[in-house]
């Protein structure tokens, strides 16, 4: 992840971001209530006491995540210091801290590490390690919510065109996306392809769970969990 890309857009984040957001219709608390309640109606079970948003940036996540079943704990990391203190600032909960991802090793082990749209900014060669620190930041057993945009899906594509910081992103193909964490030693669980139809459409989004195979939506999850001892 490029830092100074980041810290420059500390400050107006949310502006550049629903600049391509809005031609979905919606906006991005839409899309990040959305991940979580996946993820949930995948794991309905599941306790997460210890979570971690990897690549938080300023925080958007942070009210969905707190609201898990279970959280004791929400520690959200990121490369860039000014999103980070915006974050701080914007969410204080007692449940929630914020730090630098190079700080990481003093706040495991997780239950769950959430990760979303965060690869396709980590250059290709880099991103291996990525995953190896997501590894060790896991406990034995916990779950990551790998996140990541789909190229297959035009409107992505143009989504990310109209929004600064993503323009020269280097998208994540799912099956490479599969093969990434297979070799980082994660369990891949499934795959699931969400979010296929922009709000004039919505009448139509009850499809969506009957097709979260197909790869149509405009984002997909990849649920892997590291394996117990």
């Amino acid at each position: 992840m490029n830092k100074t890309t980041f810290d420059a857009y500390e400050s107006n984040y949310d502006e550049a971001l629903q600049r391509g957001l809005s031609l979905s219709g919606e906006n991005k608390d839409f899309f990040a209530l959305g991940r979580i309640q996946i993820l949930a109606r995948w794991l309905p079970n599941a306790s997460f006491q210890r979570v971690l948003d990897y690549g938080c940036g300023t925080g958007s996540a942070t009210p969905h995540l707190l609201a898990l079943p279970g959280l004791t704990s929400l520690v959200g990391a990121d490369v860039s210091d000014r999103s980070i203190a915006r974050a701080r600032t914007t969410w204080q909960h007692p449940k929630a801290e914020f730090c630098n991802l190079s700080a990481l090793s003093t706040q495991a082990p997780f239950d769950l590490v959430f990760c979303n749209g965060v690869f396709h900014h980590i250059p290709v060669g880099e991103r291996a390690e990525a995953l190896s620190q997501i590894h060790r930041c896991l406990r034995s057993g916990g779950v990551l919510a790998f996140w990541e945009n789909n190229p297959w899906n035009p409107g992505t594509r143009w989504v990310m065109s109209r929004i600064p910081f993503d323009r020269e992103a280097s998208l994540l193909w799912p099956g490479s996306a599969r093969r990434l964490l297979s070799r980082a030693r994660l369990e891949v669980i499934r795959t699931h392809f969400a979010f296929i139809f922009p709000k004039p459409l919505r009448w139509l989004r009850w499809m969506e769970w009957p097709l979260h195979r197909i790869p149509f939506g405009a984002q997909y999850l990849i649920l892997a969990r590291k394996p117990k001892l």
